[in-house]
């Protein structure tokens, strides 16, 4: 019997969000789209690290988040890849998030695209920014990893 291929699969991550921010807490949300990017996502062709998330009129938006159309796109649309994205959550949720962001020091930020159940959802945190020192506390930690698996590494050789 054949497999059924992974519904939950990512499309584009937001490295650059965990570097920059700490994550409070993690939202998932459906995503308003045209028919040209769901086939540019199919293929990959999308850019999340210089998106972010506002607020307006009680409607959450998704701006900076770049989809590149596809060279066989249709003649008679004229696709926009920094298009403004409407992001889809329940008014309840909307308005918890708008509370929160409201308090100094916190935002919105994408995270990344992934499939689920044929649709394509976008997760969302609610993030306060890193200080410079943790940063470096960030990369510092991240060498040391790197160095503890090289020594591993050589020495099972």
């Amino acid at each position: 019997m054949a497999k059924k291929p992974d519904t939950n699969t990512r499309i584009a991550d937001n490295k650059k969000a965990a570097f920059n921010y700490f994550f409070e807490e993690r939202i998932e949300c459906g995503l308003v789209l045209e028919g040209w990017e769901v086939k540019s996502l199919r293929e990959g062709k999308v850019q999340l690290t210089d998106g972010y998330v506002v607020v307006r009129n009680g409607e959450l938006f998704i701006i900076g988040c770049q989809i590149h159309p596809l060279n066989s796109a249709s003649t008679h649309i004229s696709p926009d890849k920094v298009r403004t994205k409407k992001l889809l959550l329940h008014k309840e949720q909307i308005k918890k998030l708008i509370v929160k962001t409201e308090q100094k020091g916190y935002t919105l930020v994408p995270l990344n695209l992934h499939w689920k159940a044929g649709k394509i959802k976008c997760e969302i945190a609610l993030a306060k920014g890193k200080a410079e020192h943790d940063k470096r506390d960030t990369i510092k930690d991240r060498e040391g990893k790197r160095e503890v698996e090289r020594a591993m590494k050589s020495r099972q050789r």
